[in-house]
């Protein structure tokens, strides 16, 4: 396992490319968001998408949330409707609830047909989900308290991962969570920003 110090504001190219191979190797990346530490995970890779439920001790039953680099990605793997609303709030602290296409993992969604999608207003996390979409769950055993610094993370995971990405201290509060599948959409877990929808 290593660390690397990352600025969120200008992330070295040749850092975000090492994370990224990583990722493409069925490998684990921690990596910061604007809410939370995120496990990272290649969506399109069952074997990593085991390895994060493995190391969490995540109930099979609970499905994981994606991270993307930009709204135009959520089309890659979801059903996106009222776009021009979801831009309002993204990039930003929030999971967007959307049906799922069928390119995504049934391993990914708890066998459901609908994913959260998120993209936070954070450059590195972006930057890293820029080749193929990543998962993003909270970084810490389940049931535990979210950590909010990479020093909690090697507490908490250990030499789980293959590589975290220090950008600081965080606000360790999860994003705001709306079902966007409903009409009007609803709330499901309220976050650290607020919205109208």
């Amino acid at each position: 396992m290593k660390i690397i110090r990352m600025d969120p504001q200008n992330p070295e190219k040749r850092e975000i490319e090492m994370a990224v191979n990583i990722l493409e190797d069925d490998g684990l990346v921690v990596y910061p968001t604007d809410t939370i530490y995120g496990l990272g995970a290649n969506i399109f890779s069952d074997t990593a998408i085991e390895k994060v439920y493995s190391i969490k001790g995540r109930d099979y039953n609970k499905p994981l949330s994606v991270c993307l680099s930009e709204i135009g990605d959520i089309n890659k793997i979801a059903h996106l409707e009222r776009e021009e609303k979801v831009k309002e709030l993204l990039p930003g602290p929030f999971t967007i609830i959307l049906n799922k296409k069928e390119n995504v993992s049934p391993l990914l969604t708890a066998g459901g047909d609908k994913i959260g999608v998120r993209i936070p207003d954070n450059l590195i996390s972006r930057e890293l989900s820029r080749k193929f979409p990543i998962t993003s769950t909270s970084a810490n055993l389940s049931g535990e308290p979210v950590p909010e610094s990479a020093s909690e993370i090697v507490e908490s995971l250990g030499d789980a991962v293959d590589l975290i990405i220090d950008g600081g201290k965080l606000r360790g509060t999860h994003s705001a969570v709306i079902d966007w599948t409903t009409q009007p959409p609803k709330v499901i877990r309220k976050g650290v920003k607020d919205f109208k929808i």
